[in-house]
């Protein structure tokens, strides 16, 4: 698997990230019950609320294994960077990865926007064109994924990169090691996994 970015790369890196204009969304609070299968349907629930891997569970789904496009990776310092406010949980100062998250045959799935210790990040991406969740797992890296928000909403960049008319599901959720915030990772889902999935609600 190739990798689209590496530190030696010449590109101009994208200054922002593709954050959703949300017509809904909904806290910790609200979603740790599950959500009503008329806002969103069961099969969608479990990827969208679940604490299992979304990579995982993209590759079960398709039948495909999951690669990576790897758009950026920025340091940010200490600027909250417009991501959702739990950010200051994890240390600064921190690195931005943003990536598509794709079918080997070259579909695109979801897109994922990732927050880093920047003093940590190489200790935990080795290889960095691997999805979070080969990463970690080759480490042997015991985790929590606390799923914080949900959300529905547009995005002009997500339809372009997607193929795909919004709106678009998302959500965002800290991962958890030893106790202590190791990233904060913001990922939205392309409606293509309705072929999968089924409708995103029930009538």
């Amino acid at each position: 698997m190739t990798a689209t970015y590496n530190f030696t790369d010449k590109q101009v890196l994208p200054k922002s990230w593709h954050r959703l204009s949300p017509i809904w969304e909904g806290d910790e609070n609200t979603i740790q019950p599950g959500l009503p299968h008329t806002r969103l349907a069961p099969a969608w629930q479990l990827l969208l609320l679940g604490d299992g891997s979304p990579t995982r569970h993209l590759q079960l789904l398709t039948g495909e294994p999951t690669e990576v496009d790897v758009i950026d990776m920025s340091v940010v310092g200490m600027d909250l960077d417009d991501a959702p406010s739990i950010i200051e949980a994890v240390p600064g100062p921190r690195l931005r990865r943003q990536v598509w998250l794709r079918k080997q045959s070259g579909q695109r799935l979801a897109y994922a926007a990732s927050w880093w210790e920047a003093s940590h990040v190489d200790e935990y991406l080795q290889n960095r064109s691997l999805p979070i969740w080969a990463s970690l797992a080759r480490l042997r890296t015991e985790l929590y994924r606390d799923v914080q928000g949900v959300y529905y909403g547009h995005s002009e960049a997500l339809e372009a990169g997607f193929q795909h008319k919004g709106p678009f599901w998302g959500r965002h959720y800290l991962f958890w090691h030893h106790g202590k915030p190791l990233t904060l990772i913001y990922e939205v889902f392309s409606p293509y996994l309705t072929k999968y999935l089924g409708l995103t609600q029930v009538d």
